[in-house]
């Protein structure tokens, strides 16, 4: 799993000022919005007790812990430790992790890495989101969300395979009769994304849209080619364009990874037909029938992990867009960009292990680096007795 980038991991419009838990890399983060609108992002553990702070409330722009009362700013500096008496300081280290979050594109984004704002790779851009339909545009909006018992760069891998579509999507847009796939060049317009543009010749249409087809004159025995674009955007995205004769259908996945084998994917789907309110069911629909004919295959795929050998499966010209994406994981893990053994701590449960992925403020704060993680205690951050028992009011503060 890939940190040192920007992660799509909730709907804005879910995003309220009542902090709720969301789970990426293995880590536990607690989401909320201040009263002025602010996305804050925190480790969702407690300094003091390692309770969850997503289970307790706000207090102006402050998250209040639910167990003994903490109020921590959306720095993650505590500022308030209600059990302290008159003139107690607060201990440095009494902290939790604090990520920069934004909204965009409808979607609440959390960098999870410590690199400084001018080193970040850039967030995706979306243009179709300039062109939405209630602001005038051409495209019509709907959202979902899928849960996968899949390691998020097999799904990656699946969404931009173009050579499973005749066999596990048969029943829907996949041609079984057509399944070879014409040679493509990669179209990379960054270093972050890399893309594959092929023409696919789907089988006739049934249901409804038989039926527009039919009224359109349409001779179904002979339908045209549909150009397609599918690609990956890193660190954990894919984007489909399906070029349709009745207009475009693009697709967005954010695969969340939970963690090694379980991706919650939340989606959104764009088209230019169609465009009214009483076809959003069916948008919906045909796509979930997608990410279920897919995960029928891709939950049972073995290894469930992708080799980082690129000798240890047999790749062929129809992968290329495969390969390119393990090859670009190769260099960012060469960079340090991957999840190591620093990142991951265990606790006294057997096989209970948690993913802490160093802030921003441990880089900026060098004497912080490890303040809030102590490995004795697994999975809970604490500060160290020594911070709270036997110190000075000036040490404190």
């Amino acid at each position: 799993m890939l940190k040192n980038f920007w992660y799509a991991v909730e709907f804005a419009d879910r995003l309220t000022a009542k902090p709720v838990r969301v789970t990426v890399l293995g880590q536990h983060l607690a989401l909320y919005r201040t009263p002025s609108g602010r996305v804050a992002a925190l480790s969702d553990l407690c300094v003091h007790r390692g309770a969850a702070l997503s289970g307790g409330w706000l207090k102006d722009d402050c998250i209040v812990c639910p167990y003994h009362g903490w109020e921590y700013k959306p720095d993650g500096e505590c500022v308030k430790i209600p059990a302290n008496q008159p003139g107690r300081g607060i201990p440095k280290k009494a902290r939790v992790d604090s990520y920069p979050a934004q909204e965009k594109y409808g979607f609440i984004w959390v960098y999870l890495g410590d690199l400084p704002e001018e080193e970040r790779p850039p967030m995706p851009v979306w243009p179709e989101f300039d062109d939405l339909v209630e602001n005038g545009g051409r495209f019509r909006a709907v959202t979902g969300e899928f849960l996968w018992n899949a390691n998020y760069e097999r799904i990656l891998e699946n969404g931009c395979d173009i050579a499973h579509a005749p066999f596990v999507h048969s029943g829907s847009f996949g041609n079984p009769e057509r399944p070879e796939v014409a040679e493509y060049e990669l179209e990379q317009p960054d270093e972050w994304s890399a893309f594959a543009t092929v023409d696919l010749y789907p089988p006739a249409p049934k249901g409804v849209w038989g039926r527009f087809s039919r009224l359109r004159g349409e001779d179904l025995t002979k339908r045209p080619p549909v150009t397609t674009t599918a690609g990956w955007m890193l660190p954990n995205m894919i984007k489909l364009h399906v070029r349709l004769p009745i207009g475009d259908l693009i697709i967005y996945d954010t695969n969340i990874p939970i963690d090694d084998t379980h991706t919650l994917v939340k989606w959104v789907a764009l088209r230019t037909f169609f465009t009214g309110k009483w076809a959003d069911k069916n948008a919906v629909q045909r796509t979930l029938r997608i990410f279920y004919q897919d995960a029928e295959v891709v939950d049972k795929v073995r290894p469930e992990l992708l080799p980082f050998d690129l000798g240890a499966e047999l790749h062929i010209r129809s992968d290329l867009i495969a390969v390119q994406y393990r090859r670009r994981r190769q260099e960012l893990a060469e960079k340090g960009w991957l999840l190591s053994a620093e990142d991951v701590i265990t606790g006294d449960v057997p096989k209970r292990t948690a993913t802490v992925i160093a802030s921003p403020a441990r880089r900026e704060n060098p004497e912080l680096a490890r303040a809030w993680v102590h490995k004795a205690r697994g999975e809970h951050p604490t500060v160290a007795a020594a911070e709270l028992m036997g110190t000075t009011d000036e040490e404190d503060r």
